[in-house]
């Protein structure tokens, strides 16, 4: 793909896991106010968000497999077709309905069916749109910056559209994915399967044949890559409440100091992307160096005290986070083949989702044993995180892209 073609085609693609992000996040500040609108319990209010998680876990591994079988973009579109109706669907509800929670539900469910078919596909669409691996190292930190972009406004801007109205928040989801379906289906020119899909009973052999060949470092991105999204989210929960019960930090303010960790996260990410290249070796020592730098973090932070020292901190958990994340992407993406890409990466974004969903309630449930408990927990899950990706990720930087495979030490590239 040339070179404005392909700048295109990735800002097309990075609206998909900003706006996925904006969908979800931006309702994080507005539950208190769903809550007394709706006249509801809190459990009922967190189910707005467990419902959209619970759902996008549960269909990536299909949206995946249909990806490697069918095309990513016939996945892609469609996702944020559904992943519109489904805010559509709250904000009519809210907006015509007496009684709307029951049609909320049933809007975030869709939207989590669209969500695990639009997010979690970029990863392979831009590993199949490049040829060079520096190329798609680029372009999936391009893709993480996004993300975690996303992450960093969705506070600002939840706040801010709660001002409106409450239900703002869902009226706003059909008109993101609207942008976003013009751009991909103007901008992104989905390569063109020259072989033709392989059948299911095949597929399956050989995806079982995948891991167990190369199931030791793919077991341990996942893992991993789960991890790092369980911290960040811990430490985001917990800070959010200390802002508003112990600081007093509420409304907009709030929403500009729970950005800042993020925008260390995010800026951490775009330079990461940029600089890992086609070097495996250098991914798997930014990987490592990244959960360290968390771990450390985490560790201060059991005795830190004063909000500016703990901006810094969890600033500093942020960098760490940020960097270590593209370097994931890129591994998992250009270590597996185009045929099972789609289904494995899926997988991996399942274990993301997984920690996302984690995170929150068990930082509540740490935090009210202390702060220190819930600290050495999240350094300890760093710290793992670090030497798990040190000693059982073993590059293999020889040979043609096609052969040349992450794989554990002592043994072969899958061909």
């Amino acid at each position: 793909m040339n070179g404005q073609s392909g700048k295109a085609a990735l800002l097309s693609l990075s609206s998909i896991p900003l706006i996925m992000t904006l969908g979800n996040s931006m309702l994080i500040p507005v539950l208190p106010v769903i809550r007394r609108e709706l006249s509801i319990t809190p459990l009922q209010t967190s189910l707005l968000i467990t419902v959209y998680s619970v759902m996008a876990i549960l269909l990536i591994p299909l949206a995946g497999y249909l990806s490697d079988r069918i095309g990513r973009k016939k996945v892609i579109v469609p996702s944020l077709i559904i992943a519109g109706a489904g805010g559509g669907l709250s904000a009519a509800a809210s907006i015509l309905m007496d009684n709307p929670y029951g049609m909320l539900l049933a809007g975030r469910i869709l939207q989590g069916i669209g969500a695990a078919g639009a997010a979690p596909i970029v990863m392979p669409l831009v590993g199949d749109l490049f040829d060079s691996e520096k190329e798609v190292s680029s372009g999936l930190g391009l893709i993480e910056t996004s993300n975690t972009f996303g992450k960093v406004l969705s506070p600002i801007l939840g706040s801010l559209i709660a001002w409106i109205s409450w239900y703002a928040p869902f009226v706003s989801i059909p008109v993101f994915c609207a942008v976003s379906i013009v751009l991909v289906a103007v901008f992104v020119k989905a390569p063109n399967k020259k072989e033709q899909p392989v059948p299911f009973r095949r597929f399956v052999s050989e995806l079982r044949r995948l891991f167990r060949k190369e199931g030791r470092w793919l077991y341990v991105l996942f893992a991993v890559g789960g991890t790092a999204m369980f911290i960040l989210f811990s430490f985001l929960v917990w800070f959010s409440d200390k802002l508003e019960d112990f600081y007093k930090i509420k409304g907009i303010w709030k929403g500009f100091t729970l950005a800042v960790p993020l925008a260390a996260l995010c800026t951490a990410s775009f330079l990461t992307g940029k600089i890992i290249g086609e070097s495996k070796k250098r991914m798997k020592l930014l990987a490592t160096c990244g959960f360290m730098l968390a771990a450390a973090s985490m560790t201060a932070n059991v005795i830190a005290d004063g909000l500016v020292m703990r901006l810094a901190l969890l600033s500093v958990a942020g960098i760490g986070i940020g960097t270590a994340l593209p370097c994931l992407d890129a591994l998992i993406t250009e270590g597996i083949d185009k045929n099972e890409r789609g289904t494995v990466t899926s997988l991996y974004n399942s274990l993301r989702f997984a920690g996302v969903a984690a995170g929150p309630p068990v930082a509540s449930l740490l935090s009210g044993k202390g702060n220190g408990v819930m600290f050495w927990t999240l350094a300890g899950a760093g710290l793992l995180s670090g030497l798990l990706t040190w000693l059982f990720i073993k590059p293999n930087e020889e040979g043609e892209k096609s052969g040349s495979r992450i794989v554990p030490k002592g043994r072969k590239v899958l061909q």
